[in-house]
């Protein structure tokens, strides 16, 4: 048979597999959809939000408990800032490992398909 694109028939129906499988992974973990990923963005918000409210709340407590030259109340927004985006960091982080778990998955399967046919 002809080489489409300087591939050989076994090499196109392996990367249509491939597709195949991703396509049905993704069927099957419907329920991540768009609410799934709104929440997401709403967890994320959250997560860089909270401890950001709180370190202005420390900072501005303890610009009136201990006023100085330094503003508590921008030091600790930043702080708060930085541990929040730490947070927020850390939860796409895991999630998408648990992505790229199901494309592995997927590709050792279709590796496993492949021997096993021979």
């Amino acid at each position: 048979m002809a080489k489409l694109n300087g591939e050989d028939e076994g090499e196109f129906a392996e990367k249509i597999g491939s597709r195949e499988e991703r396509k049905m992974l993704a069927r099957q973990n419907r329920s991540k959809g768009v609410w799934f990923g709104l929440g997401m963005m709403g967890m994320i918000g959250w997560s860089v939000s909270v401890p950001t409210l709180i370190g202005v709340a420390i900072g501005i407590w303890l610009d009136i408990r201990y006023p100085g030259h330094i503003s508590w109340t921008i030091t600790f927004l930043f702080a708060g800032l930085a541990v929040g985006c730490f947070n927020a960091w850390y939860w796409v982080e895991k999630e998408r490992k648990k992505i790229d778990g199901y494309y592995e998955e997927s590709r050792e399967n279709d590796q496993r398909g492949g021997e096993n046919d021979e």
